[in-house]
């Protein structure tokens, strides 16, 4: 009998990662992709990237519309709520067997809540990872808790979701889905990529990407306007380029920040979406990536080149040796691109190995979304450590 896969995006770079898992489930004959869109997806201000899914030619199941014009915490509460809605509707028409969701974010929750309460299994992709500076650590050990099925991206990550009390046996250690994703990617040249941006990068680029810091909302303008500040004054002929905040507490704001800072500066660029195959590209012929995505520790080591991780919403994720942290203060961000310049960081660069490993995921899960016995999948008994572990 074929199983009903329903996969949950809501954002451009969510999409990307579960690419290999959407090609995967689409090849499997024994499987039904159900994709249903939503969040950011969905909104023209965040590009409508709903667009590039239909150019992928992968059918859309259904769309949740939830997202409000508000960013504040009144408004993302309410759209997770609209979000819960939407997806009880969509479960309810579409019945899969089983629901993917990866990450941590707000849309995230609305799906896994609703699932949950439908009891439908749940299978979450990179759970048992820490983001202490975001409110998307809350979510992330939450949605764990409602998943029956968990794919983690390296061993400590499994270890901390067992911790949660799940099974091990439910747990699989498959490797960062970013990095799967890289080697299915085929890349645009440097001369497609200026001609296709209209930027320059034959002088010294980054890739710049700064998200709200959702746990402390009112530092977070405070926090990128000092990052502008330092990037004056430490790359004043570098190019610059943004990729746009996230649809988090105090997003929008960051976004007129960019628009504002990139109008005066012809150097600088700004993109909406820039989609997988663009991103990489770009990963393939910038300098460094510098900010707060998780993206400049997941995927950025895998080109070998410099990240420099501002303030904590990344802290207590591994991070290779290509990764810099620093404090979101103007000192520290300043020595932090001087040491991303340093020759010493730059030879050791080559050598990087990516903690997050070398590929496979997507294989590795649709495999088990296949094989796994579905019937008694939904109740599970919490998986107690041993006192001495417990105590250690």
């Amino acid at each position: 009998m074929t199983r009903r896969i329903a996969i949950v995006t809501g954002s451009r770079a969510e999409y990307g990662l579960l690419r290999p898992v959407i090609t995967g489930v689409q090849a499997a004959a024994d499987l039904d992709l159900q994709l249903i869109v939503t969040g950011m997806h969905l909104s023209p201000e965040f590009g409508s990237t709903w667009r590039e899914i239909e150019e992928d030619r992968v059918p859309i199941a259904a769309r949740v519309e939830m997202l409000l014009g508000s960013d504040s915490a009144v408004g993302v509460t309410k759209s997770t709520g609209l979000g819960m809605i939407g997806f009880a509707d969509a479960f309810e028409t579409l019945k899969p067997d089983l629901v993917v969701v990866l990450g941590d974010r707000f849309e995230i929750l609305a799906a896994a809540t609703a699932a949950m309460l439908a009891a439908i299994p749940i299978a979450h992709l990179h759970g048992g990872e820490t983001t202490e500076g975001a409110f998307d650590e809350a979510i992330r050990h939450a949605v764990t808790k409602m998943a029956q099925l968990h794919f983690v991206a390296a061993c400590p990550y499994r270890d901390r979701v067992i911790q949660l009390g799940e099974a091990p046996e439910r747990v699989f250690e498959v490797g960062g889905l970013g990095v799967d994703a890289i080697g299915r990617v085929e890349r645009l040249s440097r001369d497609q990529l200026e001609s296709d941006l209209g930027i320059d990068l034959s002088r010294r680029s980054l890739l710049v990407t700064f998200h709200p810091v959702t746990l402390d909302p009112d530092s977070a303008t405070a926090q990128f306007t000092t990052l502008l500040k330092a990037l004056d004054a430490c790359e004043p002929d570098g190019t610059l380029i943004f990729t746009m905040p996230n649809a988090d507490t105090g997003g929008r704001e960051l976004m007129q920040i960019v628009k504002a800072y990139v109008a005066d500066r012809p150097r600088a660029h700004a993109f909406t979406s820039l989609g997988q195959r663009r991103y990489f590209s770009l990963l393939a012929q910038v300098d460094a990536v510098i900010g707060n995505s998780s993206s400049g520790l997941l995927e950025a080591p895998s080109f070998h080149i410099g990240t420099l991780d501002i303030g904590d919403r990344q802290a207590g994720r591994l991070k290779a040796d290509s990764v810099i942290s620093c404090a979101p203060d103007l000192e520290a961000i300043v020595a932090g691109l001087r040491r991303l310049r340093d020759p010493e960081f730059q030879a050791r660069l080559p050598t990087v190995v990516n903690p997050y490993g070398s590929g496979g995921a997507g294989v590795a899960i649709v495999e088990v979304l296949r094989s796994v016995e579905l019937n008694g999948l939904v109740k599970k008994h919490f998986h107690d450590l041993p006192v001495n572990k417990v105590m250690a």
